[in-house]
């Protein structure tokens, strides 16, 4: 048993068409798994044990878009949401070149009963908030690492993901390239804006959430994988979180869907 609830909701009567959501939203490790998982407190500030500034902007995003939004409330090395209950690497043993001690000896019967424990109540809880309404627009927040070991740095500044349903993808895309509150932002960086189609990941992975919750269900759906050393403070979080937020409401408005 778990000591409360895997997964934090807000607004959940708010009444905008998005549902804001956040897979990988922190680190922690619930004290029935000791805390931590035997791994040195700098890993567990790295990219492999959350989605760095994700909450932030989750939260700052429904608020402005005046949506609900969900979190969960425990660490992708516990078990991670965005993997579907059969996928191999659902509880990793081995993660960019860090050995996740806590892991390893996670055979069959720790696994379901993780799944049972995590992953299971913050999907449950998630439909029940997509099912909400019929014309729920789900948008999945994430970040990535700007730079993977012994790899060339990424241009991208935000990453756009979908599968084959990219009536909402294609439009959004095309507004962030065009937008120029978005290219003022990255210049003051001294940066070109760069944003990724399908970059710097797949956007499909069967079994994940979008999937089971959006493609499975025919609901509007992106995902957007924000650079994670763009939105490390609280105010870069809340900045990005505002530059998204008209965007995301124009296209919507402007396509009809």
């Amino acid at each position: 048993m778990t000591e409360k609830a895997p997964f934090h909701i807000f607004g959940a009567d708010r009444p905008g068409r998005f549902l804001v959501t956040c897979d990988h939203a922190t680190n922690r490790v619930p004290d029935e798994l000791g805390g931590d998982l035997g791994i040195a407190e700098a890993d567990m500030k790295r990219h492999i044990a959350y989605d760095i500034g994700a909450r932030g902007v989750t939260r700052e995003l429904a608020r402005l878009l005046d949506s609900p939004s969900i979190e969960t409330d425990f660490s992708r090395l516990v078990i991670d949401p965005n993997r579907g209950e059969t996928d191999p690497t659902l509880v990793m043993k081995l993660y960019d070149g860090t050995i996740i001690a806590g892991n390893r000896h996670a055979d069959a019967a720790e696994i379901a009963r993780r799944i049972i424990a995590y992953h299971r109540p913050y999907h449950a809880a998630y439909e029940t908030l997509a099912a909400q309404r019929d014309d729920v627009v789900i948008c999945a927040v994430h970040s990535f690492t700007p730079q993977l070991k012994s790899r060339p740095p990424r241009p991208w500044q935000v990453g756009i993901l979908s599968a084959y349903d990219r009536r909402f993808t294609d439009p959004f895309i095309k507004a962030l390239e065009a937008s120029p509150t978005m290219k003022v932002e990255v210049e003051q960086r001294g940066e070109r804006l760069v944003i990724g189609d399908n970059e710097p990941y797949d956007g499909h992975l069967p079994g994940d959430a979008i999937d089971i919750h959006a493609l499975k269900h025919g609901r509007l759906n992106l995902l957007i994988e924000l650079r994670s050393d763009l939105i490390e403070t609280e105010a870069d979080q809340l900045r990005w979180a505002g530059l998204l937020a008209p965007i995301l409401t124009e296209t919507l408005k402007a396509t009809g869907l």
